[in-house]
């Protein structure tokens, strides 16, 4: 199998949506944990996979037997977390850490275990109980196997090899201005299941023909984890008296459209987070959640959020602990940076360059935030290779699948600033054409670049215009070009579809003053927030801008020492929490729009 094709091994699984309402057992907490440098544990001297790998878990026998390793006296690191901020070692280390637990299981016959990953940086192979069950490539999205025939009954082992290496073909490529955090990054947990179970469902307000319509039309899809026919489903939403009972077609999937009076249904909106408890049922399987309902979709040049023109206040925002660095992985990572976006006054926040936590946004939804949520295809992809393709959309259907139900986020992204060429639009167009067939009720957008610039007049041109519903793109007037250039700046965006401005934004260090010129200082940044934001005013059809970023992250592109330290400092806010006299300039402006 060549490295980036999708994996799909014996026992991996359609990925289990809606997890958190699973009977589960967290596997969180202390793993012992092995540095691999050299693969030794998986590959032989010639390198060739060897059968007597660390995944053996291998204990002497007699007092001559050679075992060059062992789990149980290795030390110890938090799971879910990174390695680089965990062992001073591997603070810049890129390779393979083998992970190891074991936990208490009684298996049953009439049930099914899935073994689920919330995300593993980056190429992972997994084992319970010394049989690999999967191999897993992306560092960003969940994914689950079914070991019930792996488990026994009382202790069992399950040993991870991650591998945090970058290449030219993988998602994102070999370049990256983030840090590579490795390790197993999110959650881990044992997912009890009914042998035939509600693998996923779907449940969307769908576009009204207007803003008196007096009956909303909710379409409702739900498929088991079997092609099982004749099964009953029942969908309840109590609050809004709708109860159905459905059968299962000869796929072991529903479908339907059910109205509700416009009345009694409260929209979702970042003004009235409303969200509805959810019941779905099958004979032996249950499920609940808290969805909201809204609809999202573009008229010309505007945004429609329920029907009525929005301006989308954002800021971008790197999945990084909100002090010291370190990758977010909890409910608590993610409310304090959510909380930092809205005291900016933010309405949306552009979750770059990769899918977060489901916690996050989650989080953003309850808070009442809008979100755009984006896969990474950062720079320069290998825009030929059928297995990077692969790799891609294996990643962008598990971002959607997982994240289907969630009313705030409204723009699925195909890519983040990827130069020009017929490869890449055949590349991105398919991921496009994809994402609508997976979700046809939310908009498709990615981060252009500015490529038709001649002088003081700006022209957007990029092939991907027919295949986005929102055109968005990344400028850096005042960093990468003078500041004083803004108000001389013409720009022009010929399509009839809004505009998003997805990044504008320069560096600053937090305490660090001087004039207005010179760079560096928070005056810097200041001046070149109230320079863009005139200019942006300027721009036809802006619906909205996400700039570059909430708060200073880790990079190892960033070596300048004394002023970035491998630290991105384009933050308005420092990795402390300190704003930046930048902060108070968009504050000011999302303020008045």
């Amino acid at each position: 199998m060549a490295a980036f094709a999708v994996s799909v091994q014996a026992k991996e699984v359609p990925l289990l949506g809606n997890v958190m309402a699973r009977e589960t057992m967290s596997l969180n907490g202390e793993w012992n944990y092995i540095v691999d440098v050299q693969e030794e544990g998986y590959y032989d001297y010639r390198m060739n996979p060897t059968r007597w790998g660390f995944f053996q878990n291998a204990k002497p026998q007699r007092p001559e037997d050679l075992i060059e390793y062992d789990f149980d006296k290795a030390p110890k690191m938090k799971v879910p977390g990174d390695w680089n901020t965990q062992d001073d070692r591997l603070f810049f280390y890129e390779g393979t850490v083998w992970f190891k637990k074991s936990f208490q299981a009684t298996p049953s016959a009439e049930t099914r275990t899935l073994l689920y990953f919330g995300a593993v940086n980056y190429d992972c192979r997994v084992w319970v109980n010394t049989r690999e069950v999967g191999h897993h490539i992306g560092g960003f999205t969940p994914f689950n196997y079914d070991i019930s025939d792996y488990l026994k009954d009382g202790e069992n082992v399950v040993i991870v090899k991650v591998d945090n290496k970058r290449k030219a073909e993988a998602v994102p490529t070999q370049i990256f201005d983030w840090w590579n955090y490795g390790g197993i990054t999110r959650d881990v947990m044992l997912v009890k299941v009914p042998k035939t179970y509600i693998e996923n469902f779907k449940l969307q307000l769908e576009k009204q023909s207007g803003p008196k319509a007096k009956k909303r039309e909710i379409s409702f899809k739900a498929w088991l984890s079997e092609k099982a026919a004749g099964q009953t489903v029942t969908l309840s939403i109590p609050e809004l008296k709708v109860k159905l009972t459905l059968t299962t077609d000869a796929e072991g999937q529903v479908s339907t459209t059910f109205s509700v009076p416009a009345k009694m249904l409260q929209l979702w909106s970042p003004g009235n987070p409303k969200r509805y408890q959810v019941e779905l049922s099958t004979t032996g399987d249950f499920l609940a959640d808290s969805i909201g309902f809204r609809t999202i979709e573009t008229r010309g040049k505007q945004i429609l959020l329920n029907g009525q023109p929005i301006f989308l206040k954002g800021i971008s925002i790197h999945e990084e602990k909100a002090h010291g660095g370190g990758r977010a992985n909890s409910t608590a990572d993610a409310h304090e940076l959510l909380s930092w976006a809205q005291e900016l006054g933010c309405n949306f926040v552009r979750l770059a360059h990769y899918p977060h936590n489901e916690y996050a946004v989650r989080e953003a939804e309850r808070m009442g935030i809008l979100v755009w949520s984006e896969i990474p295809c950062y720079w320069t992809i290998a825009w030929t290779n059928p297995d990077t393709y692969a790799n891609a959309e294996r990643q962008l259907n598990d971002m959607i699948r997982r994240d289907q139900n969630r009313a705030n986020i409204i723009i699925w992204s195909i890519a983040n600033e990827t130069p020009h060429s017929p490869q890449r639009d055949q590349f991105l167009g398919r991921l496009a054409q994809y994402a609508r067939s997976l979700d046809q009720s939310r908009l498709i957008s990615m981060a252009m670049e500015v490529t038709g610039a001649s002088n003081y007049k700006n022209r957007l041109h990029d092939n991907m215009h027919e295949f986005v519903d929102v055109v968005s793109f990344n400028q850096y007037i005042g960093w990468y070009r003078d500041v004083n250039d803004a108000p001389k700046m013409e720009w022009e965006v010929p399509y009839d579809k809004p505009v998003i401005v997805s990044e504008f934004g320069g560096g600053a260090r937090y305490g660090y003053h001087g004039a207005k010129n010179q760079r560096w200082t928070e005056e810097f940044q200041e001046n070149l927030y109230i320079e863009n934001t005139a200019m942006l005013d300027k721009i036809e059809g802006l619906c909205g801008t996400t700039p570059w970023i909430l708060k200073d992250f880790r990079s190892p592109r960033r070596v300048l020492n004394g002023i970035q330290d491998y630290y991105n400092r384009k933050g308005l806010f420092s990795d402390n929490g300190e704003k930046k006299k930048a902060f108070y300039v968009l504050r000011d402006w999302y303020t008045k729009k």
